[in-house]
């Protein structure tokens, strides 16, 4: 299952986060959130989703940061 664990306000935000994580060995999926307003593409909210049994290594890898 996937979980979020976090959110980004855009596109390319979004994108460093996963780039972030999967730097750290996460896999990770991002999302559009679908309780933002649809608008320009690059501007809606998005969400940051990784697997459940990696929810401890994110917190690992955010506390490095």
């Amino acid at each position: 299952m996937w979980v979020q664990v976090k959110s980004a306000p855009n596109l390319i935000i979004a994108e460093m986060w996963k780039e972030f994580f999967e730097g750290e060995g996460i896999p990770t999926r991002i999302l559009p959130d679908q309780k933002k307003e649809p608008g320009v593409s690059g501007l809606a909210g998005y969400r940051i989703l990784v697997s459940q049994e990696k929810v401890h290594v994110v917190e690992e890898a955010l506390r490095k940061l």
